[in-house]
């Protein structure tokens, strides 16, 4: 089992459920300090409270980011190396880097959707002509923001596991014994005309033809 799969795998599902906690949350905004300490209330509001034209690109950008984090995680634990579904060790590779690009491109919907509402509340707080109430930052926000940053560094590791796998694949080595080969037939060769050398010449006595 790769230690980095497990930290991803994390990871990804914590920031899904941090980013499922973000979208359901109503402490998206709130009202500021000094019309809090006028009126001894603070006024929350979240995704669901507003139909606004920002706050429904917002809503849809966190559905999306939810969504992808759910899909995420289902094809992290297919490609996981103890899950037994999922098939070979090469699909397997191939599953968690599409769980890897799932959670990347969920932690970028949630990072898009939380600062497009924080950048129109600090435009709002900050504009001297904004007569309405204003309102400050509010927890879901940075927990949707933690949450895409926990998605995306999930995702970065899984990609990255899949260099792992294939550097720890055995290679096939092919050996090629012709030099070892024409070695062997020269040290025979040489070995030959050795073995003939060294027998002493044959002598003939004059004796020997009668």
């Amino acid at each position: 089992m790769s230690r980095a799969q497990i930290s991803a795998l994390v990871l990804g599902v914590g920031g899904f459920g941090a980013l499922v906690a973000a979208t359901a949350s109503n402490e998206w905004k709130v009202t500021t300090r000094a019309s809090s300490v006028i009126t001894a209330t603070w006024v929350y509001q979240g995704l669901w409270m507003n139909c606004a034209g920002y706050i429904q690109a917002c809503r849809g950008l966190m559905i999306a980011a939810v969504s992808l984090g759910f899909f995420g995680s289902i094809f992290a634990l297919f490609g996981m190396k103890c899950t037994k579904v999922g098939g070979s060790d090469k699909a397997k590779a191939k599953i968690a880097c599409l769980a890897g690009i799932v959670f990347i491109l969920s932690g970028l919907c949630s990072m898009t959707g939380c600062s497009l509402y924080a950048n129109k509340i600090t435009t709002e707080f900050f504009d001297p002509l904004y007569v309405e109430q204003k309102y400050e930052l509010g927890a879901a926000l940075f927990i949707g923001w933690a949450g895409a940053s926990l998605c995306i560094i999930g995702g970065v590791i899984f990609c990255f596991s899949i260099s792992d796998n294939n550097t720890k694949t055995p290679r096939m080595g092919y050996t090629y014994n012709g030099a070892t080969s024409v070695l062997s037939s020269r040290t025979k060769y040489h070995g030959g005309e050795d073995f003939k050398t060294t027998n002493p010449p044959k002598q003939f006595d004059k004796n020997a033809y009668v």
